[in-house]
């Protein structure tokens, strides 16, 4: 049987939409694009040298 008092002492509410938000926002995260932007950058640099 479920300890309703157990489970209430475990639970941590989620994030508001807005805080939820701002927290992925504000995570600055690598994706595609900035790798794209890093190897296009060090094939011009290798064609410079």
């Amino acid at each position: 049987m479920i300890n309703f008092e157990e489970e209430l002492k475990k639970f941590h509410p989620s994030l508001e939409v807005e805080d939820a938000e701002d927290a992925i926002y504000n995570h600055d995260l690598t994706d595609m694009t900035d790798i794209l932007k890093i190897m296009l950058e060090e094939v011009k640099d290798s064609n410079r040298q």
